[in-house]
């Protein structure tokens, strides 16, 4: 029994400890234009993200292959407010689908796991978001 009561208590605690981020997708931010308000965000197993259309013309897209193992490709639809919670651990890539050529990309890295960063580094990104991953991936 009291087995029971300890694991009841660990998952309730993990679940009010998880925090929710929100990003902004905006059209400018200071000298950029087409970004996300947050380039690089680090977090726990069982937190969630919430993309917030902050300007319209703007969606997230997990990028093919930017994703760990199990994780299903994710897209949300132009001009809404999006969230997700990720639960397995790693890097996470992620676009917006118009806007990915004029370097609107960012990274989630869940529970500090880099194991899949060689798959990262692979990634094909196009126009300015070539040089920006590079130097993103080099934060990660």
């Amino acid at each position: 029994m009291k087995k029971y009561i300890l694991i009841i208590f660990f998952l309730f605690s993990n679940y009010a400890m998880s925090e929710t981020i929100n990003i902004k997708m905006l059209n400018k931010l200071g000298k950029e234009r087409m970004v996300y308000s947050e380039k690089i965000v680090r977090i726990n197993v069982g937190d969630e993200i919430f993309w917030e259309s902050t300007d319209k013309g703007h969606n997230v897209e997990f990028i093919k292959g930017g994703i760990p193992e199990g994780v299903e490709i994710f897209k949300s639809k132009i001009n809404e407010d999006v969230s997700y919670k990720f639960t397995i651990p790693g890097i996470y890539a992620y676009w917006c689908t118009p806007h990915k050529s004029l370097g609107m990309i960012g990274f989630v890295v869940v529970d500090g796991d880099k194991s899949n960063l060689e798959k990262i580094k692979q990634l094909r990104f196009f126009g300015q978001s070539k040089k920006l991953a590079k130097k993103l991936i080099d934060q990660l």
